[in-house]
């Protein structure tokens, strides 16, 4: 059943309080911080750049760039909401998140996997160089004094950056080396880092039937965040997904509950 009675909710509750926690976030945690996600209700059309044409010609990193310094001025001041403070306070075994926005460690987690790595890191895909992105925030800026203002009125999408078309004059960097700079986070197209996913079989195992793991906020439309309910599920571990929506993983769920994520956890904090 996804939408889900009160009895339901505090029986997840109840399930979760007295277990070993995993928890996997997605971008329906954040969007209570102001960042849309990307397949919820009333979510923006999403048509994000592949890695293979990020890399394919100058004018593709332009046109990202563009958008992306317009979007960093929503994501770059998103602060934590209740829902990151509840896992702050939960403190479980991992948190495991998909989000790049790095709000989970401002708001106190300790143990973290950012699958997708964080926006606020640049690195040269030519030397490997990783740098601030607020450094290259200024840099921008300087090369494009006119830009924040005359597009203002662009419209926000998940992915940090904006809706916009003309981008041919806009200004981008590279790197000392002359190579392009690129944000440390997985583009579609690319693998997340062998040694990320191994650290998290290794926690989602480690459960066992004792523990649990707790989805939040994602619609495991990916195999990215999917595979991870699938191990848990593959070792009789319970599975509570908190989530507005279907999920690909509610068949394996113990609960799949349609409510939102900061009340839930603000709740599995208070229990």
């Amino acid at each position: 059943m996804i939408l889900a009675p009160s009895e339901q909710v505090e029986a997840a509750v109840d399930l979760l309080a007295t277990r070993p926690l995993v928890v996997l976030t997605g971008a329906g945690l954040s969007t209570d911080s102001g960042i849309p996600d990307y397949r919820g209700p009333g979510s923006p059309a999403r048509a994000p750049m592949t890695y293979q044409e990020f890399v394919a010609s100058p004018e593709a990193q332009q046109r990202y760039w563009a958008r992306s310094h317009l979007g960093w001025q929503r994501m770059g001041r998103a602060l934590p909401n209740d829902g990151h403070r509840a896992l702050a306070a939960l403190d479980p075994a991992l948190l495991i998140t998909q989000n790049v926005d790095g709000l989970h460690e401002a708001a106190g987690s300790r143990r973290v996997v950012a699958l997708h790595g964080r926006v606020a890191d640049v690195i040269c895909l030519d030397c490997r160089t990783t740098s601030s992105r607020a450094e290259l925030e200024r840099v921008l800026d300087d090369l494009n004094p006119d830009w924040l203002e005359r597009h203002a009125a662009a419209g926000a999408r998940p992915d940090g950056d904006v809706d916009l078309d003309e981008t041919h004059d806009f200004v981008v960097p590279t790197c000392a080396c002359g190579g392009p700079l690129k944000p440390d986070v997985v583009f579609f197209g690319e693998n997340v880092p062998a040694e990320r996913v191994a650290r998290c079989y290794a926690a989602v195992e480690a459960l066992g039937p004792d523990g649990a793991l707790l989805v939040a906020g994602s619609s495991l439309t990916v195999m990215s965040g999917l595979r991870f309910v699938k191990r848990a599920a593959s070792g009789g571990t319970p599975i509570v997904i908190v989530n507005r929506g279907t999920t690909r993983g509610d068949a394996l769920a113990t609960y799949a509950l349609d409510v939102g994520c900061s009340e839930f956890l603000t709740a599995l904090v208070s229990a």
